[in-house]
């Protein structure tokens, strides 16, 4: 081999992702079903890539995978999106990465959309990177913002250096830009029955016998899934590893038990009911701090809930800032009295007549 030879060796073009992004268009959100029944952050999705969608100019498009489906498509187009596609076939029911995946990247790969949203879920977070990797596209998890620049990039944000900050991810050179998205950060889409739009079937890429994985046995746990939950009672440090007082509030409220970081970090309560930038983000129509701080990394995951009860008995604590109603005191005995108060008939918020005077703030 001659010198030059060796020399040009080296300059064999490298395929590297990079592509031409004007051939990209248009704003896609992954529609997750299960047996019909549609995670709430699909519809939370179409409401924010809407406005994404308007901003560009472009259209938004719901993905719908599963069998039998032509119910939730429709509800996509009631909820925001100006084409469904669809495909529907037995070998997506139940769900397996695999099929999921092949099915995705093929649609990717044809139809080029811009931004491709994907609920932050298990099993977003499954297949995502079976469809990011083989496309080359740039994939940005866990967000809890997004947003478009003046040229009209996705701006993903998401929490960084355990939650202390919060870090904006752009994708300039590689299409699409993807991005699963927390659960619970965005208000759902609420559906318009008179809206129109075309759904429209896709040809299914993948086959039974191709697919290298087989369910066997499907088991659903008991944990709730807390971005659902209408009622929380949370708790953090103060309760120093006794949850029974926030337990038999939550009981006597039909809530679900929530925590912080500080109490999952202990050991206290399992990490899928954290709330906070390194947890989950919820809104429910009545959350009760118990024995909580209120960092700023505690609040961000539950400050757009309806009503906030904080129970500390640090009258400085900053929690106090955030709630509608305080109660300064020792939580091992207000939990109990609020729980027996419940039981009896009696609102824990509403007006000023709930809470005795002495422990309004």
């Amino acid at each position: 081999m001659s010198p030059d030879d060796a020399d040009g060796a080296n300059d064999e073009p490298v395929d590297d992702g990079t592509v031409d992004t004007d051939a990209y268009s248009d704003v896609w959100v992954f529609v997750e079903e299960h047996d019909g029944d549609v995670m709430t952050v699909s519809w939370e999705l179409l409401a924010e890539a809407r406005g994404l969608a308007d901003d560009l100019g472009e259209d938004l498009v719901a993905l719908v995978i599963g069998e039998d489906v032509d119910d939730v498509a429709g509800e996509a187009i009631e909820r925001g999106a100006d084409r469904a596609l669809v495909a529907d076939d037995p070998v997506f029911e139940p769900y397996r990465a695999d099929p999921y995946g092949e099915q995705f990247r093929a649609l990717v790969e044809e139809r080029r959309p811009a931004i491709v949203l994907i609920g932050g879920t298990h099993t977003g977070r499954d297949f995502a990177g079976r469809v990011a990797v083989p496309a080359h596209a740039g994939l940005t998890a866990d967000c809890t913002e997004l947003g478009v620049d003046d040229d009209g990039l996705l701006e993903a944000r998401r929490p960084a250096f355990g939650g202390n900050v919060l870090a904006t991810i752009v994708c300039a050179d590689h299409r699409p830009q993807m991005a699963t998205v927390r659960p619970g950060v965005f208000a759902a889409a609420a559906p318009d029955p008179d809206r129109a739009g075309a759904v429209e079937q896709v040809d299914v890429v993948v086959d039974e016998a191709d697919t290298v994985t087989e369910v066997r046995e499907r088991v659903v746990g008991d944990t709730a899934d807390i971005t659902e939950a209408d009622r929380i009672v949370a708790a953090g440090g103060g309760c120093n590893g006794d949850l029974s007082p926030v337990e038999a509030l939550a009981d006597a409220l039909d809530a679900d038990l929530a925590a912080s970081r500080k109490a999952v970090d202990e050991g206290w309560v399992d990490g899928s009911r954290q709330v906070g930038q390194t947890g989950k983000t919820v809104r429910p129509d009545l959350y009760v701090a118990v024995g909580i701080s209120g960092a700023v990394q505690h609040v961000e995951g539950m400050n757009d809930s309806d009503v906030v009860v904080a129970i500390n008995d640090d009258p400085n604590a900053p929690i106090f800032d955030h709630a509608d109603y305080g109660i300064v005191g020792d939580l091992f005995e207000v939990c109990p009295a609020l729980a027996e108060r419940v039981r009896d008939g009696e609102a824990l918020a509403g007006s000023e007549a709930d809470i005795e005077p002495e422990a309004q703030r």
